[in-house]
């Protein structure tokens, strides 16, 4: 978990793509899915799990997010995804008018809630989904995450993964981004 916490906040661009088709017809929770080189390009000390962080769909508001990172233990996956669900407030997920595949779908991942585990049934794993929602609720609400809401990562245009990677003359590392100044990012380090 230490190595972990050196790679988070964890920054991800990519374009949203179809998924399992299973989040809002089966689990009631509509999911943004990434491609697999987005999936394949995060280093070894991002282990799979429940994430926390904020996402932004195009050039909509930023909303809070879950990311689920993994195999999926209940459906038995045999590729590794990265799913968001965005949401507004706890229970209130935000509802798209429309599906958007091929839109850019960036995130930051800054904390860790819980690894992934196999259910008993469906229900268990929908009440997992929603603890979930809320520990994330919880945890942006606090001053060292809700400032990531507004960081300039979300407002430039790239087409990369962008963790370590130089996007148009912006370099976003670990744990912040530098570009002359750092922004509403952490400065502490």
């Amino acid at each position: 978990m230490a190595a972990m916490g050196k790679r988070l906040p964890y920054f991800a661009v990519g374009t949203v793509v179809k998924g399992f088709g299973r989040g809002s017809k089966e689990l009631g929770i509509p999911t943004a899915n990434f491609p697999e080189h987005v999936v394949e390009q995060l280093p070894d000390e991002i282990t799979t799990g429940i994430y926390f962080g904020w996402a932004r769909v195009d050039n909509g508001p930023t909303f809070k997010m879950v990311m689920s990172i993994g195999w999926n233990p209940y459906y038995k996956n045999e590729r590794k995804s990265m799913e968001a669900y965005l949401f507004q407030e706890t229970h209130i997920m935000h509802v798209f008018e429309d599906d958007f595949y091929g839109s850019e779908l960036r995130v930051v991942m800054l904390g860790y809630i819980r690894g992934e585990k196999n259910f008993k049934s469906l229900e268990e794993l929908i009440s997992a989904i929603h603890s979930d929602i809320a520990e994330s609720d919880r945890q942006l609400s606090l001053p060292e995450y809700e400032k990531y809401k507004d960081h300039s990562f979300f407002t430039e245009k790239s087409e990369t993964n962008c963790n370590g990677v130089v996007m148009n003359g912006i370099h976003v590392d670990n744990r912040k981004l530098v570009n002359g100044s750092t922004g509403p990012s952490d400065n502490s380090s």
